[in-house]
């Protein structure tokens, strides 16, 4: 009778009749229709062939890497590469039968080749990984950054299903600061959370950064990681780092899967809050724990009846105070952060109806347009307040009689004065008078309480109409800045060029990354933003590197209705993404170009050039210090991302300026310009 137990199986070529000399061993990948991928060691020993698992079973040493050696005695086998145990070059069995050996596949020498037969496999069960993943899904998250590696195999392996159904998306990248970076930008841009995947140990203290970046800006990230398995915590195991402590001050939610945890509930709590506290959540996977199997009845969870609606009024005795401050004053100003970027069609209103200024942070820089009624610039845009700010909106703070605040975190940077009554509106509670006291102070989501104003203020006000005044501060400001762009030291282009160049020729609706240093500031001051345009930098921690894995960040928010029919996503769809570096930030990530080829990331990269940490040089001067270990030694960048198969254009004069940047954001694909500028000309 028929072994009913025993599986059909499916027969692989393997290696043609001449390509293995015997006495040698080689790994061979198989990828047969029907069977789970699988490396096996093949070996050519005494004229015979043998097919062995590739992977020793003591700590899973490649095989297939080793060699066959004989000893004195007559006896030949062969010797894993890394600790030295010996198996039989065909059958597997060790000497002396310490253990049971290395599982083996049947081989056929047919006249083309050396065949092997694999069991065809069994269908996939699904495992508590794949519920937690499914679960992602069912909360909206639509792409995936990271680095796969032995310690987050089966959840990478549940993260490849969705893929390949289509519901999620995946970037392989160089490194997993990269990740956490591009996740921080995703959920800057979106408000929705983004996931990067690491390994244990080094792999997921990589993270950390970019983890921090989103925490200070108040942006949803979730991070996955990989772990030790569980019976080897606490001795020191290879790449054993205690994550939860380390991820413990940076994660809002931070947890281990353990097999007795609710997957699906413990991956909904993770995205719950990083949602609705707009802040990181961290889970920790035991590398024994991503393969246990899920019961058959294990639904994914879905955010359905979990988050409540965000509109909620604050006090009406709030309300009072702020209409009475707003009621009298002739020169009102409105500021807005980054917080207030969802609501600004109602704030926008407001301001109309006041006819006043409105201010955005740096951090905010674009979500009205901050170049008056010029190229689609709201005419009562004011422009960005604060260090890397123009001297409009410094003006027009210090003639304001009120500031009313929204979603502003009143940074150093900023410079918001404190000198001025002021009407401070957040969502959180803990943001009100957080570095000195305001006037009124008015808890509440800001589209309800700048709607409650509006209805309360309507012709009932004393705000004159600074609309002409605006006009003509901006042409004052306009006519410095083409006189600053007539300076030429001879040593490269001055800021003031490059940004005006970007400003003829960047799209009314593109997403720009910036970096940290003096391409930041120099950005801040001179490019006017159109109002359908989206900034994105890192605020709070300043981290230099931020800006490319960034615009990769972007690029995904603008391919995510390709995976989700949530209509949130329209809103992104196939916007360009354009990112501002200087060499100093874009050598912290340049590798990264390669992942973007790899993965046709449609970005346009401005990079300024001046060969040195410009920024820590100015700053040692201020300081009366010695301008010291600032320089730097660049490649040709543009040759470099032309090698990794981008389009590198490298520019040293004004004339081809604007042409370059014009043929980059054409290229389909990664694009850097590359313009050689004046370190001093900012």
């Amino acid at each position: 009778m028929p072994d009913e137990n025993k599986k059909p199986l499916t027969w692989e070529k393997v290696a043609d009749l001449d390509e293995l000399p015997e006495g040698r061993v080689k790994s061979v990948g198989i990828d047969a229709a029907g069977t789970r991928e699988k490396t096996i060691c093949l070996t050519h020993f005494e004229g015979q062939y043998g097919a062995l698992d590739n992977a020793c079973p003591h700590q899973g040493g490649p095989l297939g890497e080793g060699s066959i050696e004989c000893n004195d005695d007559g006896g030949c086998y062969l010797r894993c590469p890394w600790h030295g145990w010996d198996y039989h070059p065909l059958t597997g069995k060790p000497p002396g039968g310490y253990d049971d050996g290395v599982e083996t596949y049947p081989v056929e020498v047919r006249e083309d080749g050396v065949y092997v037969g694999l069991e065809i496999e069994i269908p996939h069960q699904r495992t508590v990984t794949d519920v937690m993943v499914e679960t992602m899904v069912q909360w909206g998250v639509t792409h995936v950054f990271g680095m796969v590696g032995h310690s987050n195999l089966g959840l990478a392996d549940a993260i490849r299903r969705r893929v390949v159904a289509g519901q999620l998306q995946y970037s392989g990248i160089r490194h997993e600061g990269a990740a956490a970076f591009a996740v921080s930008a995703f959920g800057k841009l979106t408000g929705r959370p983004a996931a990067c995947l690491a390994i244990a140990g080094p792999g997921a203290t990589n993270l950390l950064t970019g983890c921090w970046d989103a925490k200070v800006d108040r942006a949803p990230m979730l991070a996955l990681t990989g772990q030790v398995n569980q019976q080897v915590f606490g001795p020191g195991a290879f790449q054993e780092v205690p994550l939860l402590e380390a991820f413990n001050s940076v994660s809002n939610f931070n947890h281990i899967v353990l097999p007795g945890s609710r997957h699906g509930e413990l991956m909904s709590l993770a995205l719950k809050s990083a949602i609705v506290e707009r802040n990181v959540s961290n889970l920790i996977f035991p590398d024994d724990v991503q393969t246990i199997p899920a019961e058959d009845s294990v639904q994914a969870w879905s955010p359905q009846w979990r988050v409540g609606p965000v509109g909620i009024a604050p006090p009406q005795e709030s309300i009072d105070q702020a209409f009475e401050l707003l009621h009298q004053a002739k020169r009102p100003v409105i500021v807005v952060g980054h917080g207030a970027r969802d609501e600004m069609r109602t704030i926008i209103a407001l301001a109309e109806e006041l006819k006043c200024p409105v201010l955005t942070t740096f951090k905010a820089k674009g979500i009205i347009g901050d170049c008056g009624a010029v190229s689609g610039g709201h005419p009562l845009g004011g422009g960005v307040l604060g260090r890397s700010g123009t001297p409009i909106a410094s003006w027009f703070m210090n003639e304001s009689d009120v500031l009313l605040v929204f979603g502003a975190s009143f940074s150093n940077h900023t410079g918001i004065t404190p000198k001025k009554p002021i009407i401070q509106v957040d969502y959180d509670r803990m943001q009100l008078g957080k570095f000195h006291p305001v006037q009124v102070p008015v808890w509440g989501e800001l589209g309800v309480t700048a709607t409650m104003l509006l209805d309360r203020l309507k012709g009932s006000h004393a705000s004159i109409d600074h609309t002409e005044e605006i006009a003509t501060r901006w042409k004052i400001w306009r006519d410095e800045k083409e006189s600053r762009r007539r300076d030429d030291r001879q040593s490269g282009l001055s800021s003031s060029v490059v940004f005006e160049a970007m400003n003829r020729v960047i799209p009314a609706d593109a997403i720009i990354t910036v970096d940290v240093g003096n391409n930041a500031y120099s950005f801040g001051r001179y490019f006017e933003s159109s109002g359908r345009q989206s900034v994105l930098m890192s605020g709070y921690l300043g981290s230099i590197g931020f800006g490319y894995p960034a615009a990769m960040g972007a690029w995904a928010a603008t391919q995510a209705h390709k995976v989700s029919d949530d209509p949130h996503w329209q809103k992104y769809r196939d916007r360009p993404v354009v990112c501002v570096t200087g060499d100093g930030g874009f050598g912290q990530y340049a590798w990264e170009v390669n992942s973007a080829v790899l993965q046709g990331m449609n970005i346009t990269h401005i990079l300024l050039n001046n060969n040195e940490l410009g920024k820590i040089s100015k700053e040692q001067r201020a300081g009366d210090w010695d301008v010291w270990a600032t320089k730097l030694n660049n490649p040709s960048i543009a040759e470099y991302v032309t090698s990794c198969g981008g389009l590198g254009l490298r520019i040293e004069g004004q004339d081809s300026l604007d042409s370059a940047i014009m043929q980059a954001l054409a290229h389909a694909g990664p694009s850097t310009v590359e313009i050689m500028t004046d370190v001093d000309l900012l």
